[in-house]
């Protein structure tokens, strides 16, 4: 029979449960576990993005391609074919410089830019868990490789191709498939940077990553009141 009254009896019962609440609470090595896996599953979720990237990439290159090759063979050094009226047209035009006849002067400077552009990409692709990103950056990239192939293979060559041109907009300019898709890639990246959105599928701000579990903290619930915690009767 165990005496109440006999500190020297109720120390062991004691002891008990405090070793009992402690196990109960996740320890930091823990905390860190679960949130290391959390990571590592989204990480392998992100990687499926890159084949998106691609995807939009291709596609926005084949596009841009195939367009250019066709007003080539059928519309340069032939008369404008309207679209929209006079407001917009299709009328075949080389450009040296950047998007929208601008830099006409700076042709060599705009090849390195593009190469650099595709390069960065490439490397963000590394950490890209987001398919709204994914999307954007896919744009951009191929629009500035649709351009890019243009400097590196059209006369007069040495890297200083001329781009063709070819949506003529009245009082504006005279644009590629390629330009567009480098300006919505463009757009859409500052709109998700404005609204926070990060290139790993999180917010500004530290929101957990879509997918990750939620790292554990210890219980709310208070255990039972032990003799000098505090929580017994009138604490």
């Amino acid at each position: 029979m165990t005496d109440a009254t006999n500190p020297t009896q109720a120390a062991p019962a004691a002891h008990a449960t405090d070793v009992a609440d402690v196990a109960d609470v996740p320890d930091a090595a823990d905390r860190g576990r679960g949130a290391g896996a959390g990571a590592r599953g989204e990480g392998g979720a992100a990687r499926r993005r890159v084949p998106l990237l691609l995807a939009v990439a291709g596609l926005a290159y084949a596009i841009d391609l195939g367009t250019k090759l066709a007003v080539v063979a059928r519309l340069e050094h032939h008369a404008p074919v309207g679209l929209i009226g006079s407001w917009m047209e299709l009328r075949v035009m080389r450009n040296s410089g950047a998007a929208f006849g601008i830099g006409g002067a700076t042709t060599l400077v705009f090849t390195v830019i593009a190469i650099g552009v595709a390069a960065v990409i490439f490397r963000l692709a590394r950490r890209l868990y987001s398919r709204p990103w994914a999307l954007a950056l896919g744009l951009l990239l191929g629009g500035a490789l649709g351009n890019l192939t243009d400097r590196l293979f059209r006369a007069p060559g040495d890297l200083q191709g001329a781009v063709v041109d070819f949506i003529a907009v009245r009082g504006f300019s005279v644009m590629n498939l390629a330009d567009w898709a480098i300006v919505c890639g463009g757009a859409l990246i500052v709109l998700f940077s404005f609204c926070g959105w990060e290139l790993d599928g999180t917010t500004r701000g530290g929101a957990t990553p879509a997918g990750a579990a939620p790292v554990p903290g210890p219980r709310a619930e208070a255990g039972p009141a032990r003799p000098g915690d505090g929580r017994g009767p009138g604490a």
